[in-house]
């Protein structure tokens, strides 16, 4: 069976800025952060956008528009959208699931996350697997932390994932005892 990769994507703009998400016909394949500006969105993402269609009258990319503003406006919100999940070892996969399941506004360690998935002794291979997630924010590796409880490797920066730890725990301040 041939893969068949992005053949689509859509950019808008969110409440936290413009967001390009790639499509393939399984589902979102690549989701960048919202940044200040599109270019500095598709520098988030390796897909090159010069060789797939842009479609912004997608209704999966409106649905998907919807709920990241609901998220970024604080609403603990469950994601619809499906993740192409190919492309991933079983491992990773794994860990992605297992990450795309977490709970709002709550943290987990890396070695934790190694230990739901069979490996305790994975935590280094966990946050490998966290570092080519590429549909951030629908999988929330932003709430996998240090086993000391600190902020370690994000893709979109360690400020992005502080900011979103914060809207997660409705909090005005940085000051938190696991952040």
């Amino acid at each position: 069976m041939v893969m068949k990769l992005p053949s689509e994507y859509s950019t808008f703009l969110t409440d936290w800025g413009y967001i390009i998400a790639v499509w393939s016909n399984s589902g979102l394949w690549e989701l960048s952060f919202p940044r200040l500006t599109v270019e500095a969105a598709a520098g988030d993402i390796d897909t090159r956008l010069e060789d797939i269609q842009p479609n912004d009258d997608m209704s999966a990319a409106a649905a998907l528009k919807f709920e990241l503003n609901l998220y970024f406006r604080g609403f603990n919100t469950p994601f619809t959208v499906p993740v192409d999940w190919r492309g991933y070892t079983p491992f990773q996969t794994a860990v992605l699931k297992l990450t795309a399941g977490l709970c709002y506004g709550k943290i987990t360690t890396y070695g934790a996350v190694a230990g739901h998935v069979g490996c305790p002794k994975a935590a280094r291979a966990v946050g490998g697997a966290l570092h080519i997630n590429r549909t951030p924010i629908i999988v929330p590796c932003h709430r996998v932390v240090g086993s000391n409880g600190k902020l370690t490797g994000f893709g979109g920066g360690l400020e992005m994932k502080k900011a979103l730890l914060i809207l997660e725990k409705g909090i005005a301040s940085a000051s938190s005892k696991r952040i």
